[in-house]
């Protein structure tokens, strides 16, 4: 698995990025990572689950926070951007995303990450944070059924962002050490 220090692979893929007809679909590579800012990159196991869309929610309702912190915001799993497509549209917590749906169709590249389950080969909810020259600086993986906590994202972007030395449970304000 690559972990922190590791360069974020190379990739394009194809993304849901809006429900518009006719505008639905980008490409979305590993250049939209390198472009002078952070990026969170996180997968979920697959689309029309249960667990999955309050994650997939979550990220959104903090996009805004993203944004502020010049972050990019990237979700992706290994169903295809048809797949995506058809969830967005039947979900309704799912229909106003302001971020892209990447589909990694192949698994090349959560194989290439080596987040996948080995026997059914999805992957796990895995969560990345990336610097703006493409260096992983966090991942962190939660089995199938267990969601991942979106506000504790965000503080640890804070944290890399500030690049101190933060102490346990350290949030924005706080002193930091020397």
């Amino acid at each position: 698995m690559l972990t922190v220090g590791d360069k974020f692979p190379e990739f394009e893929k194809q993304a849901v990025v809006s429900l518009e007809p006719g505008k639905e679909f980008k490409q979305i590579s590993s250049e939209n990572i390198s472009n002078g800012r952070w990026t969170v990159f996180f997968w979920w196991p697959l689309d029309f689950t249960f667990v999955c869309p309050t994650e997939i929610s979550a990220f959104n309702e903090q996009f805004e926070e993203f944004e502020k912190r010049n972050t990019n915001l990237i979700g992706a799993s290994i169903d295809s951007e048809f797949v995506h497509l058809a969830w967005r549209n039947n979900h309704p917590g799912l229909k106003n995303l302001k971020f892209p749906m990447l589909a990694d169709t192949s698994k090349s590249l959560s194989e290439e990450l080596g987040i996948l389950e080995k026997e059914n080969k999805i992957a796990y909810r895995t969560t990345y944070i990336i610097d703006p020259e493409g260096v992983i600086q966090h991942v962190s993986v939660n089995g199938l059924n267990v969601g991942r906590n979106v506000k504790e994202t965000l503080r640890l972007l804070d944290a890399f962002q500030l690049g101190e030395l933060t102490p346990c449970d350290w949030v924005p304000g706080e002193a930091t050490l020397n």
